[in-house]
């Protein structure tokens, strides 16, 4: 989101600027400038220099800040105090270069706990200072469930405020995420069902009722793909390459994926993938599980990702009992990926809860039907096919049993090759675009200018 949503912004005419920390990944070429203006942030007593750099990527002005809280946090996440510093330098920093450049947005568009401290900031400033006092703050929530623990202490330091109102519960209200739910203008999350899920006491790690007491309920607005980057056409790291009207020639690729996997050539037995990070919340338990329970029937299946490693460890366990059946690769692949992407035949996403998920749009846009929990994005964005027009298969509660049952209505069909082929060519055909998130973020937007302007605050 954070590359794609701001240039399809710039599209629409709006003037979009983002801001990183200089994370030590992030490589400074010949067109980067480095800004000589001082910027510091204060911490308790302490004055912390900050440097910025700009450059381009993509038509979008990125702002790169750096200072000693990110140079000594050399991950991207890692959690604690050094982790809260970091995003906490960076949001003030970032304030500050605005500042500096004198550039007052309209709208400081926040996204969940790492951009908190710009929420506060702003709610606790700009009454008092000028040049603030038409910016407006959104916040979008990816997962409520990280809420910035570990960050309480530096959060104190920065002198940030802490969440206030009956509706915080004493435990959360040193979180960051806590406080930017209760300031700012607009909350918004990433898919239309995650924003009705999140005010309510089971998905809601006990801060629904923040959410609840808001002036107004989280506006969902689906996140998209990017459909150049994500194209079966043109997408290099495919044996064959493919469109919705040549949908045949996966044929080649899941071929070779399954030479590549030592895998005995069937092209009948559904190839089942399971692409994403082994975590309680993705469900890959209740993946094997299921394929446990399905053992009856012909499928060959991958996993692809890393996580909890007692997850990893029964993975690999699963793997190592079912030799001809799962194949599992414990890496970041990208190009793996693409090459599961290109030949797999279902793809399970069975999310406990799913804020939106980018793995179900992928796989329909490279012809893979997903079987997905009806939750989150998932339910927003794969119709199930049930209903004789779907674009996968649908399951409802968070089981083995449930998941294995809709494997199984997936594997029944897919015997029958034309109603596979017509249910593949529907789900390649859905628009995941960012254009239509893009108008949907800057209706938001204007809508929060309208609401300040009618509050005359």
């Amino acid at each position: 989101m954070g590359g794609e949503l701001p240039r399809a912004l710039r599209r629409l005419g709006l003037d979009v600027r983002s801001s990183l920390p200089r994370y030590p990944s992030i490589q400074l070429v010949p067109t980067t400038v480095r800004s000589r203006r001082d910027l510091t942030v204060r911490r308790g007593a302490e004055e912390l220099s900050a440097s910025l750099y700009r450059r381009s990527v993509r038509g979008v002005p990125f702002w790169l800040v750096d200072g000693e809280p990110v140079a000594r946090d050399r991950g991207i996440y890692g959690g604690g105090r050094l982790e809260g510093e970091k995003f906490l330098f960076w949001c003030l920093a970032s304030l500050r270069a605005c500042q500096t450049f004198g550039w007052a947005p309209d709208i400081v568009h926040a996204h969940d706990w790492h951009a908190a401290a710009a929420v506060a900031w702003l709610a606790e400033n700009r009454r008092q200072d000028p040049f603030w006092t038409k910016t407006r703050t959104v916040l979008t929530i990816h997962n409520l469930g990280y809420g910035g623990a570990g960050a309480e202490d530096a959060w104190r330091d920065f002198g940030l405020p802490p969440a206030r109102g009956s509706n915080v519960p004493g435990w959360a209200r040193g979180l960051p995420l806590t406080s930017a739910l209760s300031l700012a203008d607009v909350v918004t999350t990433v898919s239309p069902s995650y924003a009705r899920e999140i005010t309510t006491p089971d998905f809601g790690f006990g801060l629904d009722p923040i959410l609840r007491g808001r002036p107004a309920a989280p506006i969902g607005i689906l996140n998209g793909i990017d459909p150049d980057v994500w194209d079966p056409a043109t997408d290099r790291a495919l044996a064959a390459r493919f469109d919705v009207d040549s949908l045949d020639r996966r044929a080649k690729n899941k071929a070779a994926l399954q030479a590549e996997l030592g895998f005995e050539s069937q092209a009948a037995a559904p190839l089942i993938a399971f692409i994403g990070r082994l975590s309680h919340q993705k469900g890959i338990d209740l993946a094997l599980q299921a394929l446990a329970i399905t053992l009856d029937i012909p499928w060959r299946a991958v996993v692809l990702g890393t996580g909890d490693p007692e997850l990893e460890a029964m993975t690999a366990s699963f793997e190592e009992g079912h030799p001809g059946r799962l194949r599992f690769r414990g890496v970041f692949d990208e190009a793996f990926s693409r090459r599961l992407y290109g030949s797999a035949d279902i793809v399970v996403v069975p999310s406990r809860y799913e804020p939106c998920g980018l793995v179900q749009m992928i796989a329909m846009r490279y012809g893979v039907v997903p079987v997905v929990r009806a939750t989150g994005g998932l339910l927003d964005t794969v119709r199930d096919q049930a209903a004789g027009k779907g674009t996968g298969f649908v399951f409802e509660a968070p089981s083995a049993d449930a998941l294995a049952a809709a494997i199984r209505r997936a594997i029944d069909l897919h015997r029958d090759e034309r109603a596979w082929r017509a249910l593949q060519r529907r789900g390649a055909r859905m628009d995941f675009s960012w254009e239509k998130s893009a108008r949907a973020y800057a209706a938001a937007f204007r809508q929060t200018l309208r609401a300040q302007r009618g509050s005359g605050a």
